[in-house]
């Protein structure tokens, strides 16, 4: 997580984004994890992209495995609340093979 982390900052410094740069980053932390814990198949991988359209800000990890990422009531996690807390909006798009979920921060001021 530590890569996707720093791809990260380094994006949202060169893109000249210091507004909730914090929680950006958190969700870009959590949901690499979520990939590499419950949707990348062995010897995958996923893909994080990031998206500015000047008035929000995307977080998009697409991963190949099966399911849907949703909220669950019992343990082991809470990284997908925290992204539920942290962003304005979040959700997950079927795609072949896997899904994508994503994150949006509105941009403040």
């Amino acid at each position: 997580m530590a890569a996707a982390r720093a791809f990260a900052r380094e994006t949202l410094t060169t893109w000249d984004v210091t507004d909730r740069q914090a929680d950006i980053v958190l969700c870009v932390s959590e949901l690499a994890t979520n990939a590499l814990r419950h949707g990348v198949p062995r010897s995958r991988a996923y893909r994080l992209r990031l998206l500015n359209f000047g008035c929000c800000l995307r977080v998009e990890v697409h991963d190949s495995g099966p399911g849907r990422s949703r909220i669950l009531g019992r343990p082991p996690g809470n990284g997908l609340r925290i992204v539920e807390a942290v962003s304005d909006e979040w959700g997950v798009l079927p795609r072949r093979p896997g899904k994508v979920v994503w994150a949006e921060f509105r941009a403040h001021g």
